[in-house]
């Protein structure tokens, strides 16, 4: 009947809008929160790896005056330990603590479920924390799915199950200072080992080492400090990176913008790998979203 196919056919179209409409809201709620802390402040994690939780590690001890540049060596030894030492991880899991300031104001700190895969480079995300994430999921393979990674929200949003987002969207990039193909230990020796060999040409680097725990763990703790950033060459006023003595790999990072009232520097971003474990061996049900 012509009239009963026509009122079917707004039916079936209304349907199908309201799944495009509801997908379209999970894209753009994700992204507020993915790979990034949520505006929003939430009850904190029930602990903290670090025995004293600091938004900001001070230095080691003062500069006095202008201190002298230091040599690169023993932080290019270490970070070419930690390349070796990865060579042997296929997986691992972990308990990443992430904080970063966005748009001036520090976020809350993000509690999450991680896995991640060397090859292909896979990546699985689950947030325990803020309150407002308990839940969302993200998840990305390299060379799968079109280059785009998987994200899954939660509540009423969370019904369409997941769906596909570009990791580079500008919105994610809005509410992040990283992307999920940046994600890792890995992706995290590259950066500090190419930006180290930079730093060792340049000769303006003060570098400051010592033996710390973290995560009830003995780690190399290894300071570099730019204050003189005159030719603009350098990313961080301070960072610091912690190496764990057994596995040489680097299990926490903090970064610091320039000093303005803080003499120690103001956070920028603090990443840490808690509960490390290591060739698990994941399987491609932990990424297949």
């Amino acid at each position: 009947m012509p009239g009963f196919r026509h009122r079917r056919l707004r039916l079936v179209g209304c349907k199908f809008l309201c799944v495009t409409l509801m997908t379209r809201s999970i894209a753009c709620c994700i992204v507020v929160g993915l790979v990034a802390a949520s505006v929003a402040a939430g009850q904190g994690p029930p602990y903290s790896p670090l025995s004293t939780s600091p938004q900001s590690t001070p230095l080691a001890r003062p500069f006095p005056g202008q201190p002298a540049p230091s040599s690169m060596e023993a932080p290019l030894r270490l970070i070419a330990e930690a390349r070796e030492s990865y060579r042997g991880v296929a997986d691992y899991t972990a308990l990443f603590v992430k904080r970063e300031r966005l748009r001036g104001q520090l976020q809350p700190e993000n509690l999450v479920a991680l896995k991640v895969r060397t090859q292909p480079f896979s990546v699985y995300m689950r947030w325990l924390r803020p309150q407002n994430l308990v839940g969302q999921e993200a998840c990305y393979v390299a060379g799968r799915n079109n280059g785009q990674m998987r994200v899954h929200s939660t509540g009423i949003l969370g019904a369409v199950g997941f769906v596909s987002l570009d990791p580079h969207d500008p919105r994610v990039m809005e509410n992040s200072r990283h992307d999920i193909t940046e994600a890792g230990i890995g992706n995290l020796i590259e950066r500090f080992g190419n930006r180290w060999e930079a730093e060792s040409r340049l000769n303006k680097t003060v570098v400051r080492i010592a033996e710390y725990d973290y995560d009830k763990r003995r780690c190399t703790r290894v300071e570099t400090f730019h204050p003189d950033n005159s030719g603009r060459q350098f990313l961080f006023y301070r960072s610091i990176i912690y190496f764990d003595k057994q596995t040489h790999l680097p299990v926490r990072v903090e970064n610091y913008d320039w000093p303005q009232a803080d003499a120690n520097g103001v956070l920028s971003e603090s990443y840490s790998y808690a509960d490390l474990k290591l060739n698990v061996g994941l399987t491609d049900g932990s990424f297949n979203h």
